[in-house]
């Protein structure tokens, strides 16, 4: 098969709005600069878009113009490394999804254990949460809540009355063995975090799963997030003022 009969091929078997490079390709075809010519003459004759140098993606076209592909695809080279995760969209690109803002930001936010400078990528600004826990395919979304809850501050068009009832909602879905995980997750994060968190199960009667929380605070330190005490009845007992 030809280089670019093969090209097309493998194109026309992906998902709309999946952002692919010559690499994507090389394990059948060893010429890179075939590849690389191909796959520019197919973005010129408009048979596939270009995000960026190097980056393609097959636009999905609606009534209203083609579709970006979604943030996940953007970044996906950011968040994973030979199938290995290493990082996480956080921050104002999970908001939305979590039910706790109706915006929609132009910055993506990525978890991730050695952070870098952001920087610009088409019109996203690409930033960086430093997570200090391992970063698991299976424990992404604890960090993604809790990364929320830390920021709870920062979250657009929300306040934290409005916040702190989408967590109880939220955390009141979860089993047991999953809080246990949570929690054991939360012990990394700031102090005012793991006492939000604290609060936030003891409503829900998970008292006996915050103790481990509870004893790694100091008793003296206050946490200023007023609001909180309108939807949780033990700020009192974390010190949340």
């Amino acid at each position: 098969m030809k280089t670019t009969d093969y090209i097309t091929y493998t194109i026309d078997r992906l998902p709309k709005g999946y952002i692919f490079t010559y690499a994507d390709f090389t394990n059948e075809v060893n010429n890179k600069e075939a590849i690389i010519k191909a796959l520019n003459r197919m973005a010129v004759a408009g048979k596939i878009a270009k995000l960026s140098k190097g980056k393609f993606y097959k636009p999905e076209n609606t009534v209203f113009g083609a579709l970006e592909p979604n943030q996940y695809q953007v970044v996906k080279d950011l968040l994973e490394e030979d199938g290995k995760t290493i990082g996480y969209l956080t921050g104002y690109s999970i908001y939305n999804r979590l039910g706790l803002t109706t915006q929609v930001s132009n910055t993506i936010q990525i978890g991730k254990n050695v952070v870098r400078s952001k920087f610009k990528r088409e019109r996203y600004t690409i930033s960086f949460i430093k997570q200090k826990n391992t970063i698991t395919k299976e424990n992404v979304s604890f960090l993604q809540l809790l990364d929320a809850i830390r920021y709870i501050k920062k979250i657009p068009d929300a306040s934290i009355v409005f916040a702190c009832t989408r967590f109880l909602s939220i955390l009141k879905d979860m089993t047991d063995k999953d809080i246990t995980t949570f929690v054991r997750l939360a012990q990394k994060y700031p102090p005012s975090t793991k006492a939000l968190i604290g609060a936030l199960l003891d409503e829900l009667g998970k008292e006996s799963m915050t103790v481990t929380l509870q004893k790694s605070l100091n008793p003296i330190t206050k946490y200023n997030l007023s609001g909180v005490d309108k939807v949780i009845s033990s700020t009192e007992k974390w010190n949340i003022v």
